[in-house]
């Protein structure tokens, strides 16, 4: 009976960190922003948005825009799996024509990718 109760026990407490562990899984992007020289750049603007429309008239925008670090990054979390637009701003400089759509972000990963500003 014992051994029972136990296998019980043991099951729900199983099942119980099964849960809160996908809940931890959350869909992240993680954006390193370059320069044309291939430099990491700190202080840029960086904003995601769910369409190429939205992305061209800067409407709609999923995120609220988020500075790269001295890294050259920034992270956005709890996403959607799905393509998204970037858009990233530093002076005079910005991604247009050097790349602005992600691959289909992987649900629960945390997604990398590359933007080169010129």
């Amino acid at each position: 009976m014992k051994e029972i109760k136990f296998g019980i026990a043991f099951i729900v407490l199983l099942s119980a960190f099964a849960f809160t562990n996908a809940e931890l899984l959350s869909t992240s992007l993680k954006i390193t922003v370059r320069n044309e020289l291939g430099n990491l750049e700190e202080g840029v603007s960086v904003q995601l948005f769910p369409t190429e429309e939205d992305y061209r008239n800067e409407t709609n925008p999923v995120t609220e825009k988020q500075l790269t670090d001295s890294k050259g990054q920034v992270k956005f979390k709890d996403l959607a799996s799905k393509v998204y637009f970037v858009n990233a701003v530093k002076g005079d400089k910005n991604n247009i024509g050097a790349g602005v759509q992600t691959d289909t972000l992987i649900e629960g990963k945390m997604n990398k990718v590359t933007i080169i500003i010129e």
